[in-house]
């Protein structure tokens, strides 16, 4: 089953696909473009990954010094930093290289605390898009990622479905890509992460607890290119679905 939250007439309405965009809980069919889409989950505490593929590694190899050899380069990420499909991402006057990061999102269910490899599936309620915006302007190589690259408001897009664990038995083979304009920028499948969703949870698990609600960010495969006002960005993973956002200027944010 997919879900969705979106905003319409004033109230927040959870959604299910239907052939005209999409069915509110009231029984009202909507087309896409008529809703605020918002992150279809409750969000708790965001966990991002990065450089979790082998060839994402090697792309930015001549600027990083982790290597698919090293403990899991994990940090966190404030709920504010979301944004739902359809949404505006913003890029700074003075950035001159923003690239997008098409991740897929593994949304915890269930309390996890110490949880073994073998039993952490069972702590996953689903999945998501998501788009983490990167501006590697920001980026201090001493320490990665400092927060001004990965916690800016309206960096990380996620949606527009929650689709339940059950519906997507094999997460760790799914063909994921990015689109800009149109053209297509990254491809790559999940098959290629370097610590699959099991050995998070397990990891993560190990040291801190995990809630219904907290999601884990698992990564971008190679292909990442710089974007600029006025692109529109599609990430599409397979059988979880198709997040479409704009990028746009400080001037729409009056500054």
């Amino acid at each position: 089953m997919k879900t969705a939250v979106v905003a319409y007439g004033g109230a927040v309405h959870a959604a299910v696909p239907h052939g005209q965009g999409l069915l509110l809980e009231d029984g009202r069919a909507l087309s896409e473009d008529e809703v605020v889409w918002l992150p279809p989950f409750q969000v708790g505490t965001v966990i991002a990954l990065g450089l979790n593929y082998a060839d994402h590694v090697k792309e930015l190899s001549k600027e990083l010094t982790v290597s698919a050899r090293d403990e899991p380069l994990v940090f966190l990420k404030t709920a504010g930093a979301l944004i739902g499909h359809r949404g505006f991402t913003r890029r700074p006057r003075d950035a001159t290289f923003m690239h997008y990061e098409c991740e897929l999102a593994v949304v915890i269910g269930a309390t996890a605390r110490k949880v073994r490899r073998e039993d952490a599936m069972r702590h996953v309620a689903g999945y998501t898009v998501c788009n983490d915006y990167a501006i590697r302007d920001y980026l201090e190589n001493w320490y990665r990622p400092n927060l001004r690259v990965k916690n800016r408001d309206t960096c990380t897009v996620v949606g527009p479905w929650l689709v339940e664990a059950t519906d997507l038995p094999d997460p760790h083979n799914l063909a994921l890509r990015t689109l800009v304009n149109g053209k297509l920028t990254q491809q790559g499948t999940t098959a290629d992460m370097i610590n699959d969703i099991p050995s998070l949870i397990e990891y993560l698990s190990g040291f801190m607890t995990l809630r219904a609600g907290d999601v884990i960010l698992t990564g971008t495969p190679d292909g990442v290119v710089d974007v600029g006002v006025g692109d529109e960005v599609v990430c599409e993973i397979e059988g979880v679905g198709r997040l479409v956002n704009t990028i746009v200027g400080d001037d729409l944010f009056g500054r």
